[in-house]
């Protein structure tokens, strides 16, 4: 596993181009969100999300697996057409700690290797993400990092997590310690938004 050091609010363009490289040669890396660090791969790379899904000890169809993406138009290219209070919601609350539910159009159930009519959409407010999704023209598919022999307990030190899984990923992001705490998650996908998960920051 390689680790590529970067600063959280003025991440170093030239290692940012070697993360974009490796996703684009299909790897899976650990880097970190606004929350909790996390596995991601690019949208596309069908093995990279299976890796993912045996890491979190979930079957594809039954991994709760989200989007990054890196504004609220490139959200649009993945759902089907959503409300007005709903785009509000999120203009609201994006970049930020929350993670919307929305209905999927029929470009991600191919992508993500089940039925699934519905995905959680992430546009985290770390810079270091936003970046590589940018570079990447492409959304990122991410699930958060934790203990691997207990899904309960988070791991935020990097140091930490590198001794978990250096020979399960091909390279992690180091942004020193993350959060402890993972997004809210806010259900848009019945006649009124849901709020089904507190997280670090209040929905507003």
């Amino acid at each position: 596993m390689d680790i590529v050091e970067l600063l959280p609010e003025n991440p170093d363009d030239r290692k940012l181009k070697t993360v974009v490289d490796n996703l684009q040669k299909d790897a899976i890396i650990i880097c970190p969100t606004d929350t909790l660090y996390a596995f991601m791969c690019r949208l596309s790379n069908r093995n990279g999300i299976e890796r993912i899904c045996k890491l979190i000890g979930k079957r594809p169809e039954k991994a709760n697996l989200s989007m990054i993406c890196g504004d609220l138009k490139h959200i649009s290219d993945y759902t089907l057409q959503f409300s007005k209070s709903t785009y509000k919601l999120m203009n609201r609350n994006l970049p930020g700690p929350v993670t919307f539910i929305l209905k999927a159009n029929n470009k991600v159930p191919r992508l993500f290797l089940s039925n699934r009519k519905t995905i959680g959409i992430r546009v985290p407010g770390h810079k270091v993400p936003l970046h590589i999704v940018e570079q990447l023209d492409e959304p990122l598919v991410c699930a958060s990092v934790h203990h691997p022999g207990d899904h309960s307990v988070v791991l935020s030190d990097p140091e930490e997590i590198g001794q978990h899984y250096r020979h399960s990923v091909d390279l992690m992001i180091d942004c020193g310690n993350g959060g402890t705490a993972g997004s809210a998650i806010v259900d848009c996908t019945g006649e009124e938004p849901v709020v089904i998960r507190e997280g670090s920051e209040a929905v507003r």
